[in-house]
């Protein structure tokens, strides 16, 4: 049986369940579609130590506040999930659960569109799509030429070391998954080999401050990712909030044991090519945080703010780890029995039969609006801002589109 809805949202992660919450608050009829659970992405992809990266006082939804006693603290994924199922019970979410959509396309009256289904056709006026920022990990073709007795993984699908057969390990990306995997490894005892990408290094808490605290001041989470050149926003700003919080990049890794190496490029049975670039690549991180600082400290001298903060933190010695600007890699000759891929993620809209989409499958939209009217995305990474992906504040893309849609329609009136 045909089902017809003013708006349908693919998606039942905290991304939906925002946009759900402000299209309940305008009246708007609407249902959610999940392909497997509530929250599937942070039950089943998540490490078993991962906690939330920003402070309690940051974990919050449209409508829903953190309400525990630790407000500095950061709380461990299976509260974080706990949290997303509270909310989607508090708001009466209406959601469908095991219902995946394989196919999107334009209804075949011209207004609208059509949903195929796993249980049956539905049909609305406008769709929404929010099924996160990270939906297929990028493992190179190469992975599978390697001798089948290395173990390959990736971040996703990587739980605790123990689970990793004995022997070193290679984590492959610096963003914050490679960085704090590899932490993990290495405070376990086992020999870390650590492939470097592009990210931003910055100081968990500085002058009594805790980095999020500081983004925000200085407006970093609101910069337009239009401002950037072809779009090209800046790489990931590496945090834990594991024990509490503590500062984490590869620099300090190194500094910790792990041998830093460049970008991995290809491999010939056991042997990886690697890029010369880890040190320009760790030069630039340091030019990022020594911009942070800089930024912070004048933030600091406002009247405003002054009086808040602790004095300057001393300069921290940082010693220059050892970085292996290696040209190939031996696997079984440096004993490294598994590998674990947390070299980033592309987009999975192959379900997607609609003009809204590059030549390499990403979104073409301008804060979540695409050319197809009627037509959304929500919660990509940097889609609008930084803040566009985060939990804590995808709602406001949320309201945007939800207000967009009443406007749209007041219009067309």
């Amino acid at each position: 049986m045909r089902e017809k809805w003013d708006t349908v949202i693919v998606g039942g992660g905290q991304t939906g369940l925002a946009m759900s919450y402000h299209l309940r608050q305008r009246g708007r009829e609407h249902i959610i579609l999940e392909r497997r659970r509530v929250a599937e992405r942070w039950r089943t992809e998540r490490w078993d130590s991962l906690r939330f990266q920003l402070p309690n006082r940051w974990l919050e939804l449209p409508g829903k506040a953190y309400g525990g006693p630790d407000i500095n603290g950061f709380s461990h994924h299976t509260d974080v999930i706990r949290f997303i199922l509270d909310y989607a019970d508090e708001i009466a979410a209406p959601v469908r659960t095991g219902v995946e959509v394989t196919r999107l396309a334009a209804a075949e009256s011209g207004v609208g569109y059509r949903l195929e289904t796993t249980n049956g056709q539905v049909d609305a006026r406008n769709v929404v799509i929010a099924t996160g920022p990270f939906q297929r990990p990028l493992i190179p073709a190469f992975g599978k030429t390697l001798p089948q007795s290395i173990y390959q993984t990736e971040a996703a699908h990587y739980r605790n070391p123990v689970e990793l057969p004995p022997g070193a390990v290679l984590v492959v990306g610096t963003g914050n998954s490679g960085c704090q995997i590899a932490d993990e490894l290495l405070r376990s005892g086992r020999r870390v080999f650590l492939s470097v990408s592009r990210h931003t290094r910055v100081p968990r808490r500085y002058r009594g401050k805790d980095v999020i605290w500081w983004y925000d001041e200085l407006g970093r989470f609101d910069v337009n990712v239009d401002t950037f050149p072809g779009r090209r926003y800046p790489p990931t700003s590496i945090m834990t909030g594991v024990n509490g919080g503590y500062d984490l990049d590869p620099r300090r890794l190194g500094n910790d044991g792990a041998t830093l190496l460049g970008r991995v490029l290809g491999a010939e049975d056991a042997t990886l090519a690697l890029a010369n670039d880890a040190g320009p690549i760790l030069e630039a991180a340091d030019k990022s945080y020594a911009a942070f600082i800089r930024d912070a400290d004048a933030l600091a001298e406002t009247p405003a703010v002054r009086s808040t903060l602790d004095s300057p933190d001393a300069p921290e010695p940082l010693a220059s780890p050892r970085v292996d600007e290696i040209g190939s890699l031996n696997l079984l000759e440096k004993s490294i029995t598994s590998i674990i891929w947390a070299n980033g993620y592309g987009y999975g809209f192959d379900w997607v039969d609609l003009p809204v989409l590059d030549a390499k499958g990403a979104p073409l939209q301008q804060r979540g609006v695409t050319a197809c009217p009627g037509l959304y995305f929500l919660g990509l990474h940097w889609m609008h801002t930084f803040r566009s992906a985060i939990l804590s504040f995808v709602g406001r893309d949320a309201d945007f589109l939800a207000s967009y849609m009443d406007r749209i329609e007041t219009a067309a009136k």
